[in-house]
């Protein structure tokens, strides 16, 4: 599917249609894409999220969740569909996130990136905390947005 002429929409999901389209993304990425077992990735905590989406003229093609914390939110499951990659939409993503968590209060952030991706969220300021580990047999790396935060 090319829907290339579009900007993408970003929005909390509000709907069950719009928590069901975060869902599917969820599923395509990360259960089909990179072999996530279903149990992993539906892991018990969406209804203490938000559920973030992103579509081009009603397709879903991006989606993420937030958790809150004292003191800090923890941004989750942020990914674009493969299709939908290399157009900024995951910049757009990332920043929709951000604001979403300071509008509620929230300046501090933290977030498991893929050892791959670290340099994307570096460059939007996000810094490396403590050593990588393996979640889903998948290397992370705690990365922190903010004052570094406490580690259990």
């Amino acid at each position: 599917m090319t829907l290339t002429s579009e900007r993408p929409d970003f929005r909390v999901a509000n709907t069950l249609d719009d928590v069901l389209k975060v869902m599917s993304v969820r599923a395509i990425v990360f259960v089909e894409e990179q072999n996530c077992p279903y149990e992993i990735e539906v892991d018990g905590q969406d209804h203490a999220a938000i559920h973030l989406l992103g579509d081009v003229a009603g397709e879903p093609i991006a989606a993420g969740r937030i958790r809150f914390f004292h003191p800090y939110a923890k941004l989750e499951r942020l990914a674009v569909r493969k299709s939908f990659r290399g157009r900024g939409y995951g910049n757009q993503l990332l920043q929709f996130a951000m604001a979403t968590a300071r509008d509620r209060g929230f300046d501090r952030l933290k977030l498991h990136a893929q050892t791959y991706a670290s340099e994307f969220y570096r460059k939007h300021g996000f810094q490396p905390q403590g050593e990588p580990f393996v979640e889903a047999d998948i290397e992370h790396v705690l990365m922190v947005y903010g004052p570094p935060i406490e580690v259990n």
